[in-house]
């Protein structure tokens, strides 16, 4: 399948579902003030992702989303900002789902002592700092527990209604510490200055996204 998108992103990509595993960190914000039409008031959750060997894509992610309830709809999640280092994931995301990816770098380290993992994420755009963040967990060490939920996104490209896709799987979560630095002139700098109300690690999730 290719996106009928941007040309920079016609490539390959699979078809969904796309059958997912990997690694999550994922802290929440409150944000006082609206920034646009697309990101009022209220609680965000912002996430790195890595998507590791078994995916039918392996991939690192930074996504922004905030709940939702579109009208006479159930409950979801819409990502307002997200960046991959996969033109696939960019295309297929776009195409399948109207989930607006795009294209960014990323760094990733992870040290381990006995139960605990400490984890540092950077990101940049053309080596233009995006978000910078550090992790301490023990999740490794919980037991495996299920989950489910859905996405609901307004039209891009040529998606001319809003899209949804459905996710389940299972994974070991915890909370954990997690500490966030956003570039202030970067795409999210209208995140710059705010704390973590509640972090959480995602330690080996199985995840089929349709």
């Amino acid at each position: 399948m290719t996106s009928p998108a941007d040309p920079a992103y016609d490539v390959e990509y699979p078809p969904a579902p796309w059958n997912m595993v990997g690694q999550l960190w994922l802290s929440l914000f409150r944000l006082r003030e609206p920034v646009d039409e697309l990101r009022p008031a209220g609680l965000y959750g912002a996430a790195f992702v890595s998507y590791e060997a078994g995916s039918p894509l392996t991939y690192s992610e930074l996504l922004v989303a905030r709940p939702v309830r579109p009208e006479g709809g159930s409950r979801a999640v819409s990502i307002t900002d997200i960046w991959v280092d996969s033109p696939a994931s960019v295309a297929g995301g776009r195409g399948l789902w109207a989930i607006p990816k795009g294209l960014c770098d990323f760094a990733l380290e992870s040290s381990y002592r006995g139960p605990v993992t400490r984890t540092e994420w950077s990101t940049s755009i053309e080596r233009q700092p995006v978000a910078h963040a550090r992790f301490t967990d023990v999740s490794r060490a919980t037991l495996r527990t299920p989950f489910r939920g859905s996405t609901w996104q307004p039209p891009i490209d040529d998606h001319t209604e809003p899209a949804t896709a459905q996710l389940r799987g299972s994974g070991k979560a915890l909370p954990c510490r997690g500490t966030w630095e956003f570039a202030p002139d970067g795409p999210l700098g209208w995140l710059a200055g705010h704390r973590p109300l509640a972090s959480f690690r995602m330690a080996g999730f199985r995840m089929s996204f349709a």
